[in-house]
């Protein structure tokens, strides 16, 4: 009897120690932020009728630096030459269904601009063989920095260098994006390489149409969602109150429920500043039936 107590109690102990192990492990890549999506997701893809063709979208594209790693002007040069001579011989004889050679996707970094590059890359975009998009590093920003530096750098791709492309219903100058070192929305812990808490919005609202920075395992940036287009909030934790169950908006988003109900904040230094922030405040309303 005291022998099967002793095993038992090894057996335990051992799984207990695998255990830990295991979740060590996991930690020190961040994968507890993400691992259970991944084996049990929110959404499971639609399967296809045995009797219809699957299209299969293959997305490739990179961080592209060519004075990654303190390279100088003259060996960034020749990467760029490089890329503009090779890719079309390596691959003009591979075609998509439409005939399409694979197009690469160039997320040029902001923050390394220099016109001659891009000077290189705009005929291979225009031959066909891809496409650029912006890149960027930041640290310690603002958003009004941030917006300007987007601003100006979506600018200089579309008029100066033919890239990049306009929305066809909003005719709005539109680009992907990618962050550089992942810190998307400020989702480091320690703050660095951004500082932007309103990234989202200010992309979304400079013509931004899909953010490419994830996935970033094993960066403790990688979202709990995996595996998913969707669409995201750059406004941390949850919009609900109460004093005791919690479901109540603390600022109206799409529907006010009654009268009085908070729809904005106003901050200012003075009581009259603040006031002069109120009156101009302006609202408009579609008036539903009252429920009785």
């Amino acid at each position: 009897m005291n022998l099967w107590i002793s095993v038992g109690v090894l057996v335990i102990a051992m799984a207990a120690g695998l255990a830990i192990v295991i979740a060590l492990v996991l930690r020190q890549r961040n994968m507890q932020n993400w691992i259970g999506s991944y084996y049990f997701p929110s959404e499971r893809p639609a399967k296809a009728p045995d009797d219809q063709p699957v299209d299969l979208f293959l997305s490739i594209c990179d961080h592209y630096e060519p004075e990654c790693y303190g390279a100088s002007h003259e060996t960034a040069m020749a990467r760029v030459e490089r890329w503009v001579n090779e890719y079309p011989r390596q691959f003009e004889k591979f075609r998509d269904f439409n005939g399409r050679p694979p197009q690469h996707t160039f997320f040029y970094p902001q923050d390394e601009y220099k016109p001659e590059y891009l000077d290189r890359l705009a005929p291979l975009c225009a031959a066909g063989f891809g496409d650029v998009d912006i890149h960027l590093h930041h640290d310690h920003d603002t958003a009004e920095r941030f917006r300007e530096n987007l601003i100006q750098f979506r600018d200089a791709l579309f008029y100066r260098h033919g890239l990049l492309r306009r929305d066809p219903i909003t005719n709005e100058i539109v680009y992907g994006f990618i962050h550089g070192n992942w810190a998307l929305c400020n989702s480091r812990l320690d703050g660095r390489w951004c500082g932007v808490d309103q990234e989202l919005t200010i992309l979304r609202e400079t013509g931004c149409y899909a953010d490419f920075t994830l996935p970033s395992a094993p960066s403790e940036c990688q979202t709990r969602t995996i595996n998913s287009i969707y669409y995201a909030q750059d406004i941390p934790g949850h919009n609900n109150v109460g004093p005791v169950v919690h479901d109540e908006p603390l600022f109206v988003t799409d529907l006010a429920q009654f009268m009085g109900q908070s729809v904005a904040l106003v901050v200012g230094e003075t009581y009259e500043a603040c006031r002069a922030g109120v009156a101009a405040v302006t609202m408009e309303w579609d008036v539903l039936p009252a429920i009785t």
